[in-house]
């Protein structure tokens, strides 16, 4: 080899050194960006295609069936001890799995991929995510009653963490990409690129800035054609061919369709946050240890499946009977109560998975049902009653995840009938509108709600618990520091703030006490007495939270 071609290849070798030192310590450029955001999707879009097929594959081995699709037909055949132990063990494994690799024991989800948007920079849980993936695949293989869609997400916010933190991303840079990633995993998921670009933008980022918007969808682009790479160009549900209203005087039906839809959806999710709770009292109660919780929920499953199989896994099989029209109206009222029942005791077990696919299902058998008796009153002027099982399919799942535009276009993806869709989007609006009432905007932001996170009334409710008090404190170096004799004299009044907590915390102080200023301190033990670190001025908290929401406001116009 020559000394020109050495001299050569050691210059781009250096070039290449010093394009990645500038990419980590400031960022990467639009262009390098759209790179990023191709990669991650590609990335986001295997990781869903192997999460399915790891699925398909243990509930395979596990049940004997060889189409997963088809799994509660398979089930009808089983001998009933092995309807009950399946679940059992597959949750008794799922609670060990959860005991091992998360500190709470608790499957990530959704919820949580929007939490690390807002508070973490883009970034969620590397080690809980991947145990939490490994946990909802034995849950679903097993007969949990649950989606694939929470999961996954997470799964992809693994990804775009872990590149987050190799290019030293910042806080937009790492929402851009958790939104990439999300993008390519849902678009890969369930094969619909424009619903998966819009449901990280609705549901994660909750917001639609113009800067985010290409990244995001190169990313669910490309995360579609992974997925079509393995199952072609094809739809999840296939409809009857005639599904079209017959007037538009039957508008009206499908306003009622969508608040009945929204009443369905808020039933169903205040089951599951009540299942939860229970679930947490009566393991506190009975000192229940947190590896055996998702197997007694296993049991429960198992009992209920021997009757009603129709409940195991994800339940596409039983969506698309409603979807084509071959249920019985009380098997569909039935089912809906049953699904519900079923998808509470799998969240109130902690036994993994999504809440998306169980939405379909129950909103599918509602519209149906409904549906039934709207075309038997007005049989005149009706059309179809799958036509209100898909419109009630909508409407539950918007209701559910609280976003109607993506929620809308994924059912339209997944079915591939774009001619309905005034009547999906009359349902979902309303049903939309009622339940994000009854609830906290969606079942993501209500669960966040329990745990004390409030995100869903908007960046200025929960902008304040990203700060440090010790990020902003004066300390006693500072030029215009707060005296130590004053501090201590407030200390003993009982007006202070732990130096851990956020401004959160120390903003009620501010308010209550009508104090300029707070000591900061850290409390000793008994004998110990409190260390002094500083003090918060109510000044300097306003200014940080006031540049904070600036920043959000340039984000989300950007």
């Amino acid at each position: 080899m020559s000394a020109y071609v050495k001299s050569l290849i050691r210059k781009n070798m250096q070039d290449l050194d010093k394009a990645w030192n500038v990419l980590k310590e400031k960022g990467p450029g639009e262009v390098q960006f759209w790179f990023i955001a191709l990669a991650v999707g590609i990335g986001a879009g295997f990781a869903a295609l192997g999460f399915r097929n790891a699925i398909e594959w243990l509930q395979t081995a596990v049940y004997g069936a060889d189409d997963s699709r088809t799994l509660h037909s398979y089930l009808s055949a089983l001998a009933w001890y092995w309807i009950v132990t399946i679940p059992v063990v597959g949750g008794l494994i799922t609670g060990c799995i959860l005991h091992w690799l998360t500190p709470d024991g608790r499957a990530r989800s959704v919820a949580d991929v929007i939490e690390g948007s807002a508070l973490h920079k883009g970034r969620v849980e590397q080690r809980a995510g991947i145990g939490s993936a490994l946990a909802s695949i034995v849950t679903l293989s097993t007969g949990g009653s649950s989606g694939r869609e929470g999961p996954v997400v997470h799964l992809a916010g693994v990804i775009s963490t872990w590149v987050s933190n190799r290019i030293n991303a910042s806080g937009i840079t790492g929402r851009d990409l958790l939104g990439c990633a999300v993008a390519g995993a849902v678009s890969a998921s369930f094969n619909a690129p424009i619903a998966g670009a819009l449901f990280a933008l609705e549901v994660v980022l909750r917001h639609f800035a113009v800067h985010a918007f290409a990244p995001i969808v190169i990313a669910s682009v490309a995360g579609t054609v992974v997925s079509r790479l393995q199952f072609g160009n094809v739809t999840e549900f296939v409809l009857k061919q005639n599904n079209e209203m017959q007037f538009y005087i039957e508008l009206p039906a499908f306003l009622i369709l969508g608040i009945i839809s929204g009443l369905v959806a808020a039933i169903f999710m205040r089951s599951v946050f009540f299942a939860e709770k229970a679930g947490n009292q009566l393991q506190a109660r009975w000192n229940i240890p947190g590896w055996l919780r998702p197997g007694i929920s296993g049991l429960l499953l198992g009992i209920l499946a021997v009757w009603f199989p129709h409940i195991i896994g994800v339940g596409y099989e039983t969506t698309s009977a409603a979807l084509t029209g071959q249920l019985l109206f009380l098997q569909a009222i039935l089912f809906v109560v049953l699904k519900c029942i079923a998808v509470a005791i799998t969240f109130g077990g902690r036994m993994g998975g999504g809440i998306f696919s169980p939405s379909l299902m129950i909103g599918a058998m509602t519209g149906l049902a409904f549906g039934m008796v709207a075309t038997s009153i007005f049989p005149s002027v009706s059309g179809e009653e799958t036509l209100y099982a898909l419109a009630g399919m909508g409407a539950v799942a918007a209701a559910v995840l609280g976003a109607p535009i993506s929620t809308t276009l994924i059912v339209f993806e997944l079915t591939g009938d774009w001619q309905t869709g005034l009547a999906v989007m009359v349902a979902v609006s309303l049903s939309t509108a009622l339940a994000s009432r009854l609830v906290d905007r969606s079942f993501f932001l209500t669960q966040l709600e329990h745990r004390n996170i409030h995100l869903a009334a908007g960046p200025q409710a929960w902008l304040l618990a990203t700060f440090s008090v010790a990020d902003v404190m004066r300390t006693d170096k500072h030029p215009h520091a707060a005296r130590e004799e004053a501090c201590w004299e407030l200390v003993e009044q009982g007006i202070y703030v732990d130096g851990n907590a956020t401004l959160e915390a120390a903003m009620p102080i501010f308010d209550n006490s009508g104090a300029d200023f707070i000591p900061v301190v850290t409390l000793g033990g008994e004998d110990q007495p409190p260390e002094l670190w500083g003090a918060l001025f109510e000044v300097d908290a306003l200014h940080a939270f006031n540049d904070a929401l600036a920043e959000t406001a340039a984000e989300e116009h950007s």
